[in-house]
């Protein structure tokens, strides 16, 4: 539900979240990585905005996720949370910021939730980032999950096909699933895997599940904000619903301003200034 003017704002904590599993309450996410952008998801009533580290490609037109550092996403992250009075905040930690040990890891959490007042991080991978996630929810910082396509793995996965399609990879998610609940994870995405794998992963774990391209059983859904708003036309998956074509409309804005500067319809005389103010 969007916020309305004077209306007091309660804050979406992972307990929020959590509660809505429970209840049965979808849960909305989208990506932001400005401020403008971020706000307006939050007025819009989204409970969880992820600064996801593919403003990779969508921000910085790279091909991959891989290239974002740690430093571009302290810098997103901290426009992100200016924007944001409702919804719960979540960072992604970039490509080789974890995965080395633990203790590296732990350290990287806690520099994004102490530089940008986010609300939490998102790992990918299960059974080998296990002991990071237990030691940084440990301290008390709320970690989501990730599993099924995990685009910083897009290398030794050869590409963006769905997972989980074979019998031992879907009962590996699931395995991993409850691993990352064990470990402390507070809801996890499933990204490209079969619906019905979803739906079981769902129902295998008590906190949240949160889908990209793995069906409607999940607790939540989640998009990138230039997918569907039809900014960004690289590509465009299956999953993607597109509630808008912003990049039409922006090159037709765009189109009619260059238009009227050439010829000369703007600035018109009331959008200029005719006389100085005088200073007393």
């Amino acid at each position: 539900m969007a916020q309305q003017s004077g209306q007091q704002v309660k804050r979406v904590t992972t307990k929020t979240v959590m509660a809505m599993k429970k209840e049965g309450n979808k849960i909305a996410c989208l990506t932001a990585y400005d401020y403008v952008t971020a706000k307006l998801l939050d007025q819009a009533g989204v409970e969880i905005v992820l600064v996801g580290d593919s403003l990779a490609m969508v921000f910085q037109g790279e091909e991959t996720t891989l290239p974002v550092t740690l430093e571009d996403m302290l810098y997103h992250a901290k426009a992100v949370v200016r924007g944001v009075r409702r919804a719960l905040v979540i960072v992604d930690m970039p490509f080789m910021t974890y995965q080395g040990n633990p203790e590296e890891g732990f350290r990287n959490a806690g520099r994004i939730m102490k530089e940008t007042g986010a609300g939490g991080v998102k790992v990918e991978g299960g059974e080998r980032v296990a002991e990071m996630i237990r030691m940084t929810a440990q301290a008390g910082i709320p970690v989501m999950g990730h599993l099924g396509l995990t685009p910083q793995s897009i290398h030794s996965f050869g590409g963006y096909q769905p997972r989980g399609a074979t019998k031992e990879e879907a009962r590996r998610i699931i395995a991993e699933a409850r691993v990352l609940e064990e470990a402390g994870v507070f809801s996890i995405v499933l990204e490209k895997i079969p619906a019905t794998l979803a739906a079981k992963v769902t129902q295998s774990v008590s906190i949240p599940t949160i889908g990209i391209g793995a069906g409607i059983h999940t607790d939540g859904q989640i998009l990138v904000v230039s997918d569907m708003l039809g900014l960004y036309e690289d590509f465009h998956p299956r999953f993607v619903r597109r509630y808008a074509n912003l990049a039409e409309e922006i090159r037709s804005s765009v189109g009619k301003y260059v238009s009227d500067i050439k010829s000369k319809k703007f600035p018109s005389k009331d959008e200029s200034y005719t006389s100085l103010v005088s200073r007393k």
